[in-house]
C-alpha cells in the first residue's frame, strides 16, 4: 500500500534568528482562505517566540490521520504543539485531536455549527455579503478582495456532513481555547458555546462585535494576545494552565 503523501505546508512564520522556539502553531485555514490570508497573525506570533506553520489545501476528514505525523516532526524539547483551526479547519483540528494526532493543546477560531438547523439551505453569500460577514478590518478586507489565490463564495458550502459527524463526537482531553465573534453571521455564537461546554478542558473567549474571521477582524491584536497567553500558559503547565497573570481595577465597586 503507498503511504499517503504528507500535508503541504505552504507559509511558515519563524521567531528572529537567534530566539528559542516557544512552541509551534500548525494553523488549518476554513473555506476559500489560503495559508497566506495568515501572514499578519503568523507574523504576531512569531515575535512573541512561536513558529507558525499553515497548511495549504485541507479541510477533508481524511486529512486528520497525516496531522499526527505533522505533530510529531514540529515538536521540540519543552515546546508545546499546538493545533489550529479556523472555520472548518477548526473542526478538522478537533477530529484530529481526538484521533491519532496528540498535540498538547487546540485552538480552535469561528467553528461552524455542526449540528444541522433544519430548514432549506442558505444561498451562497454574494461577495459583498461574505466580505462584510468575515471581517471588518479595512486592510484585511483590501487584501482579500485583490488576493487571486483567495475564494469567494466558499463560506456558502454546506460542511462536509463526514467531518462534521467527527468533530461532533471528538472530546480530547487536552487543554482547548475556543474563540468566537459575537457578531459572527456565518457560525452562531451559541454554537461555540455549546462545542466549549461539552470539551472537557476548554476555555471560552467570545470577541465583542466580532465577525467570522476573529484572526484577521479589527480586534485581530487584543486576539493575538489572548492567544499568546493562552500559549504562555500551555507553555508553564500543560496540566493545570495556571493564570500568569491577576488583574485588578481601582474603580471596580464604585458607583458614580
Amino acid at each position: 500500500m503507498t503511504a499517503a503523501p504528507a500535508l503541504r505546508s505552504a507559509d511558515t512564520w519563524h521567531p528572529a534568528e537567534g530566539v528559542v522556539v516557544r512552541g509551534t502553531v500548525l494553523l488549518l485555514p476554513g473555506r476559500g482562505e489560503h495559508p497566506g490570508v495568515y501572514g499578519r497573525f503568523g507574523r504576531r506570533l512569531a515575535y512573541d517566540g512561536y513558529r507558525v506553520q499553515a497548511f495549504a489545501d485541507v479541510g477533508a476528514l481524511a486529512d486528520a490521520t497525516r496531522l499526527a505525523e505533522q505533530v510529531d516532526t514540529a515538536r521540540e524539547a519543552g515546546a508545546p504543539v499546538v493545533l489550529a483551526g479556523s472555520d472548518t479547519g477548526a473542526l478538522l483540528a478537533l477530529a484530529a485531536s481526538a484521533g491519532a494526532a496528540r498535540p498538547d493543546g487546540v485552538l480552535l477560531v469561528g467553528a461552524p455549527a455542526t449540528l444541522p438547523a433544519g430548514g432549506a439551505a442558505e444561498e451562497r453569500p454574494v461577495w459583498h455579503d461574505e466580505l462584510t460577514a468575515r471581517t471588518a478590518c479595512p486592510v484585511h478586507r483590501g487584501l482579500l478582495a485583490a488576493d487571486p489565490d483567495f475564494r469567494p463564495g466558499r463560506l456558502g458550502v454546506p460542511v462536509p456532513a463526514e467531518l462534521a459527524a467527527a468533530a461532533e463526537a471528538a472530546t480530547p482531553d487536552l487543554p482547548v481555547l475556543v474563540l468566537h465573534g459575537l457578531a459572527d453571521p456565518v457560525a452562531p455564537p451559541a454554537a461555540a458555546r455549546r462545542l466549549a461546554a461539552r470539551l472537557k478542558r476548554a476555555e471560552l473567549v467570545l470577541v465583542t462585535d466580532g465577525l467570522h474571521d476573529v484572526l484577521n477582524d479589527a480586534a485581530h491584536r487584543s486576539v493575538a494576545a489572548q492567544i499568546v497567553q493562552w500559549l504562555e500558559r500551555l507553555r508553564a503547565d500543560r496540566t493545570t494552565l495556571p493564570h500568569l497573570l491577576t488583574a485588578s481595577s481601582s474603580w471596580e465597586g464604585t458607583t458614580s
